[in-house]
C-alpha cells in the first residue's frame, strides 16, 4: 500500500510562514525575532495562531485553548505588541502595561530584546503563576492553527452552526410559548362581580 506524500503547504508550520510573509520584511523579522524569543521561554507551550487578516495573533498555551493562554504576540501593520492573560491581575510597579480590556494587558515590542527587560521578565513570570494551567515541565508544545484567512477551522464552524441553530430553535420555543400563553389569557372569562 502506498503512502500519499504529506503536501508541505498543508503543516501547520508551514501555513503560519504563510501568514507571516504577508507582512512587509521589517515586521516579519520582528514577528520571527519575538516567536523565537517566546519559544525559548516557553518551550512546553503550544503556539495558538489566529488570523485575523488585519492581525496575527500567536498564543502561548499549556493547552489548546487560547483563554487559558499565558501571553500572545500579536502583530499588525503598524508594529507588535506582547498581550498577558490576567494583565488586570498583574502587579506592574513600573506602569509598563497598557489598555482597558477586561482580561488583558499589553505592551508594545520593537524588538525581542525588550522581553528580556527585567520588567518585562517580571510580569512574564507574574502571567506564569497566574495561569489557570500550569505549564508542562517537559516535553515540547505544537503549533495549532485556529483561524486561518480569517476563517475557522471546519470543526470550530460546524459547533458555531449548530450553537446558532440551538439558539434559533430556542427562540422560536419562547415565541411559539409566549403566544400560547397570550391565547390563554384572552380566552378566560371575566369573573362576574359579587355582590355583596
Amino acid at each position: 500500500m502506498a503512502v500519499e506524500p504529506v503536501d508541505a503547504k498543508d503543516t501547520p508550520e508551514s501555513k503560519l510562514q504563510l501568514l507571516i510573509g504577508k507582512f512587509d520584511p521589517k515586521n516579519q523579522q520582528l514577528i520571527h525575532s519575538v516567536r523565537s524569543a517566546l519559544r525559548k521561554r516557553f518551550p512546553t507551550a503550544n503556539e495558538l495562531v489566529y488570523d485575523y487578516g488585519f492581525s496575527l495573533v500567536i498564543a502561548y498555551s499549556p493547552t489548546e485553548h487560547g483563554i487559558e493562554g499565558i501571553v500572545s504576540s500579536s502583530a499588525r501593520a503598524e508594529g507588535l505588541s506582547l498581550y498577558f492573560m490576567h494583565g488586570p491581575q498583574l502587579p506592574d510597579p513600573k506602569k509598563l502595561l497598557m489598555g482597558s480590556a477586561k482580561q488583558v494587558r499589553f505592551i508594545p515590542v520593537e524588538s525581542a530584546d525588550r522581553l528580556e527587560h527585567p520588567d518585562v521578565e517580571a510580569l512574564i513570570v507574574a502571567a506564569i503563576e497566574k495561569a489557570a494551567v500550569p505549564l508542562a515541565p517537559t516535553g515540547s508544545g505544537g503549533i495549532v492553527i485556529k483561524t486561518f484567512g480569517g476563517k475557522k477551522p471546519a470543526k470550530a464552524k460546524a459547533k458555531a452552526k449548530a450553537k446558532a441553530k440551538s439558539k434559533a430553535k430556542a427562540k422560536v420555543k419562547a415565541k411559539v410559548k409566549a403566544k400560547v400563553k397570550a391565547k390563554a389569557v384572552k380566552r378566560k372569562p371575566a369573573r362576574a362581580k359579587s355582590k355583596k
